[in-house]
């Protein structure tokens, strides 16, 4: 029969799970108020300017970018 270099701590293991799930919990909640926060100033995801991939021109554009 084998031994067990130590007994199980299933406090400290539901300890530790508990400390996870609250740190996930926080982590989601910050990141919602900081959408939240975004939603109220008036900037979404949707407006801010994403730079095009490779440099490519736009219709209407000339090789110097203007119009």
């Amino acid at each position: 029969m084998r031994t067990m270099a130590f007994k199980v701590n299933y406090n400290q293991q539901r300890m530790e799970r508990d400390r996870a799930k609250a740190a996930k919990k926080e982590a989601k909640l910050r990141e919602q108020e900081a959408e939240l926060m975004r939603r109220r100033n008036g900037i979404s995801a949707e407006d801010e300017p994403a730079a095009s991939p490779g440099g490519e021109k736009q219709a209407g554009e000339t090789s110097n970018g203007t119009p």
